[in-house]
């Protein structure tokens, strides 16, 4: 048989000529397709704090939200099943669980729930206002202010199924977290396309957070382990080695977001004092509200005035429920309440945070006992956004 010889010219010809069309073909048909700068329909915000910070608080200004599907904690399960690793070891796991429930994947807790399950094996799942109402429960209106004992009574034998449904339902997902020490642990989360994901970053007066813990030794104990690493054993943190750790991931992620951060955190990181929440109400929830593309309702107005304008600090029993205190005084009850040692050792190992963060160290226990000196340094406007942080002030 006769070969045919092509000469090496054509078929490179060929090859180059096709290579074209199929270029020219990708490109039409890219097109068409959704570009990875097209946000996702739904907006995730990440209430990112640690423990006995007021961040319950926060988190239910955001629950009762109509517009929002709420989730407290929702790493705990993590660190109840695989308590004798370290925060450290564990950062990768609630990443994946956390982005998984941004995107309405609750097939993620299959690793850490029973098989058969209600809402109500979901921690602290009566706080969400979402899993209270339809259609995750026919007892409420999504625009009613729910309370967690009723929603226990009336909410908690429906299936645990429509906690995937009515996230799907909604167009803000707010998870409030205590479990990151981080902030690059969250990089991938931040750059995920299918995510668009905003961080809260919620932080109170060492000194204050202290005397809050001090109310909750016991149910703190195993978590104190985990931070420290101690290979499961239950910890109580009278040498304040926790809060050293806790103070020191405040100043990494407030550092990482505002000193020299990557592109992608712009506009997409606030800085929320609990002190400036609670004397003013209003106006920070208005600012954290437009940060996460929310309006303030009428409604949530008058709740949010009453819970913050009751009687008292709250009583011990009352640790880790949200009910209606004078707010102001709760921030300042440690000033009564802790000794002047205690505060000099905090003063200590929190320095750094608490310099950082906008509070007044106090040098004396006259100073401490004195409530007309004010602690809290007045800030500038959005002086704890992406970008207005200036290292000088």
């Amino acid at each position: 048989m006769a070969r045919i010889r092509i000469p090496s010219t054509i078929v490179i010809l060929f090859v180059a000529v096709q290579t074209g069309f199929l270029l020219f073909m990708y490109a039409r048909y890219s097109s068409f397709m959704p570009q990875s700068e097209e946000k996702p329909s739904q907006v995730h915000i990440l209430i990112l704090s640690s423990w006995r910070s007021g961040s319950s608080f926060v988190g239910q200004l955001f629950s009762q939200h109509p517009s929002v599907f709420y989730l407290m904690e929702p790493a705990w399960h993590v660190w109840v099943t695989m308590y004798q690793n370290s925060a450290k070891v564990l950062h990768m796991a609630v990443r994946d669980l956390v982005r998984s429930v941004f995107l309405c994947d609750m097939s993620v807790f299959d690793a850490y729930m029973p098989w058969k399950r209600n809402l109500s094996d979901l921690f602290q799942w009566a706080v969400s206002r979402a899993l209270c109402s339809a259609p995750a429960c026919d007892s409420f209106q999504r625009t009613d202010i729910t309370s967690e004992m009723a929603c226990k009574t009336l909410c908690g034998r429906y299936p645990f199924s429509k906690v995937e449904e009515a996230c799907k339902t909604y167009r803000h997902v707010v998870i409030k977290e205590v479990r990151f020490f981080d902030l690059k642990v969250l990089y991938p989360l931040l750059t995920d396309p299918s995510l668009n994901l905003k961080i809260i970053h919620l932080v109170r007066d060492p000194r204050a957070v202290v005397k809050s813990r001090e109310q909750s030794v016991k149910a703190l104990a195993r978590d104190n382990g985990i931070v420290l690493s101690t290979n499961g054993t239950k910890v109580e943190d009278s040498k304040y080695k926790v809060m050293q750790e806790i103070c020191r991931s405040h100043v990494q992620i407030y550092e990482t977001a505002t000193l020299k951060p990557p592109n992608f955190l712009k506009d997409r990181y606030l800085m929320i004092r609990f002190e400036d929440l609670v004397r003013d109400p209003l106006s920070e929830i208005s600012e954290m509200y437009k940060f996460a593309d929310l309006s303030l309702t009428p409604t949530l107005k008058s709740w949010i005035y009453n819970i913050t304008h009751g009687q008292g600090p709250g009583k011990k029993k009352e640790a880790f429920k949200i009910t209606s205190r004078d707010a102001v005084s709760v921030s300042q009850a440690w000033r009564n309440v802790l000794s002047f040692q205690k505060i000099k050792k905090i003063q200590e190992v929190c320095k750094g945070a608490i310099n950082m963060l906008g509070y007044q160290l106090v040098d004396s226990e006259k100073e401490q006992r004195d409530l007309s000196l004010d602690l809290v340094l007045p800030r500038r406007q959005n002086q704890f956004s992406w970008s207005s942080f200036n290292p000088k002030h």
